[in-house]
């Protein structure tokens, strides 16, 4: 006979640490007031004994591999090639970033010619009718659904009926199994796993919008982005600029593609010279520098502005806006050790032009340049493109894609580039200006 046996416990909400009793304060991560009661009912069904279905491998080489197109040509590209059969996709971003934009738009292509459901848990459907019209998209094969019940979405999961449903978003679904609230770490999950057993039950492909915290990390358990098969976010400003879709996880591709949007009044439009756009409007003076970055596989050309005035206080201030703040100090540093700049009175600001995040060590010798430009109040000679790693000893270390840089930077009509020393079997010595450590950069293009 079945039964039923109801497992009690706390789990904090912001790591998924569990715990027999409650406290104030977890102590794996150090979060206050964030552990909750944890009630999962969990069904056994005594000594049933159920067989495993198998076949071979030739078996399940002969399945089709066959994938759904988006619409979105660079949509496609990030997730391999389209959208896969009975997948599980996790897509996130700040509020406000354009996920249900985005999500509204690759419904609406994929029901050109197949079955999709586009079920809201945040919004009405009069919302998302209306979201729909403002972008002038339309499909008589995409459905709308508005609910919070994640076992109403896995039973329409398992009709069979569509070929794609898009759940927004898994933090506002609840399953009737548990106990607590919608967006605990016990509902999500739980919810999660409801919604993925019955996609590769019914080859149905599902893709979930998830909540971001105030640190920009995915909310929720961490059990969330192992249990999906691709892990997609929408990055960039809020205010405008440049947004890119990039995936950290891929069970059925590469890992290293970004497609890059430009939001409009009719949604998200893909941007297919990102390069041309961001250096469009730039002014040539002292502080300015162009990057030339790696975003995905693809070479992009990017402004790095330097701003340097003395302190009006007793500590120099440091600010930057899309890179790491540890890093700009680290290389600040460096430069007081291993140049002749003094920094040390002196407010430091950094701006990547365009609202682009970069995380690439490529990036140090442009932001070492900038800064050391807007501190001498000289332009970088002639018209050049910069990259490369620094160490703290000042050198100039080796960066990958160094030929999809120089061919980017040709495209556009630079003169020259700066960068790391490359093998001379690879090198490109008419473009490419290599230097051996910050000092001789400075000494050689700034003086």
């Amino acid at each position: 006979m079945a039964k039923t046996n109801k497992t009690s416990g706390y789990v904090c909400s912001a790591c998924g640490a569990s715990y027999s009793t409650w406290s104030g304060r977890c102590s794996v991560c150090g979060e206050w007031n964030s552990i909750e009661l944890n009630l999962n009912a969990i069904k056994t069904h005594g000594h049933n004994q159920a067989s495993l279905s198998v076949q071979s491998l030739e078996e399940g080489l002969k399945t089709s591999d066959q994938r759904m197109p988006s619409g979105m040509s660079g949509v496609d590209q990030v997730f391999g090639g389209g959208i896969v059969n009975g997948s599980v996709n996790l897509i996130s971003g700040e509020p406000g970033m354009g996920k249900s934009t985005l999500l509204l738009q690759l419904a609406a292509g994929v029901a050109q010619h197949e079955s999709v459901l586009y079920v809201s848990g945040e919004e009405s459907l009069n919302q998302v009718a209306m979201r729909a019209r403002r972008l002038g998209v339309s499909a008589d094969k995409l459905k709308l659904a508005a609910t919070n019940s994640s076992d109403e979405i896995k039973t329409a999961i398992l009709s069979g009926e569509y070929k794609l449903v898009i759940v927004d978003s898994i933090q506002t679904i609840r399953t009737e199994e548990v106990g607590s609230s919608a967006g605990s770490i016990t509902q999500v999950t739980n919810s999660a796993r409801l919604l993925t057993n019955a996609a590769k039950a019914s080859d149905t492909a599902v893709i979930i919008v998830g909540h971001v915290t105030k640190e920009g990390s995915l909310a929720g358990p961490r059990l969330l982005e192992h249990i999906v098969d691709v892990v997609l976010s929408l990055e960039g400003d809020n205010s405008g600029g440049l947004k890119l879709l990039r995936v950290s996880k891929n069970r059925f591709g590469s890992v290293s593609e970004t497609a890059i949007f430009e939001m409009k009044s009719s949604g998200l439009s893909q941007v297919d010279n990102p390069s041309k756009a961001l250096l469009a409007e730039r002014k040539v003076t002292d502080g300015s520098i162009v990057l030339a970055t790696i975003e995905g596989s693809r070479p992009i050309l990017v402004e790095v502005q330097a701003l340097v005035n003395p302190t009006g206080y007793g500590y120099p201030k440091r600010a930057v806006s899309g890179l790491d703040l540890s890093r700009l100090n680290l290389l600040v540093a460096m430069m007081e050790k291993r140049t002749s700049l003094k920094l040390n009175d002196k407010d430091i600001y950094v701006n990547i032009v365009g609202g682009l995040k970069i995380t690439e060590p490529a990036a140090d010798l442009a932001v070492v340049m900038a800064i050391a430009s807007a501190s001498r109040n000289k332009k970088l000679k002639d018209n050049a493109v910069v990259f490369g790693e620094v160490g703290l000893s000042g050198e100039i270390r080796h960066v990958p894609f160094i030929e999809r840089r120089l061919d980017e930077a040709k495209a556009l009509g630079f003169a020259y580039a700066i960068g790391p020393k490359i093998p001379a079997k690879t090198a490109q010595p008419k473009f490419l200006n290599p230097v051996a450590d910050v000092k001789s950069a400075l000494n050689s293009f700034l003086s």
